[in-house]
């Protein structure tokens, strides 16, 4: 008998490819921080994103502003604190630690890159990996993980819903840091891969502590 007080946020069946695509994306991560390291300019994917990218209207302008708010302190914070209510109301109070160790885990991982790779725009604000792709796609695939568990999905339709909400959150960040200039393309890859390196690493890590606290715990009652 375990006692564990929750289900696990990272489901058995998940574990071995989320596994696999973590270590994917962290190669992805440190081969493009080699590349761009110390580099104060785009590279020849970048300049061709940017060319099909730039000179959005204004409408489109505003959509892209709300998405990098999203990504800002406050917007971030409201984020964060939303999810984790939500996690509280439904009785998951391993996924709220799963929420805010997620999100803190990530943002750590992005200051440290943004200082060991040094890349920079406008001057010298660094920019590899964008912490604004990387806090987003993390934050959803936080909600994937938890749907997936709740909803009682196996390993083919559990693992394709999270990379697709992965996917759908990094693509429109992303769109939004390129449109208004604040990131390279490469940078955007960058902060989704490491958002797809951290977060199953973090759910593990979160599951072994719970677990590991609840069977101290049923020990000490006996």
């Amino acid at each position: 008998m375990t006692g564990r007080p929750a289900p696990a946020v990272l489901s058995p069946s998940l574990r071995a490819w989320l596994g696999l695509v973590a270590a994917l994306a962290a190669l992805v991560v440190v081969v493009l921080g080699v590349l761009y390291a110390d580099d104060g300019k785009p590279g020849m994917v970048d300049a061709w994103i940017w060319a099909a990218v730039d000179g959005v209207g204004p409408s489109w302008r505003y959509v892209a502003l709300a998405m990098d708010f999203l990504g800002e302190p406050v917007g971030a914070a409201t984020l964060v604190v939303a999810t984790v209510t939500g996690c509280l109301l439904l009785r998951r109070p391993r996924a709220a630690v799963f929420v805010v160790a997620g999100a803190g885990m990530t943002v750590g991982a992005v200051t440290l890159l943004k200082s060991l790779v040094g890349r920079t725009i406008h001057g010298d604000n660094l920019s590899y990996p964008s912490g604004h792709t990387a806090f987003f796609t993390a934050l959803c695939l936080v909600v994937a993980l938890l749907a997936t568990g709740r909803l009682g999905l196996g390993r083919a339709a559990g693992t394709l819903l999270v990379l697709a909400a992965a996917l759908v959150a990094g693509a429109a960040m992303g769109w939004a840091q390129v449109a208004l200039g604040a990131h390279y393309p490469t940078d955007v890859l960058g902060g989704w891969c490491t958002a797809l390196a951290v977060m199953p690493a973090t759910a593990w890590l979160v599951d072994r502590t719970a677990d590991w606290l609840a069977d101290r715990m049923a020990d000490a009652g006996r």
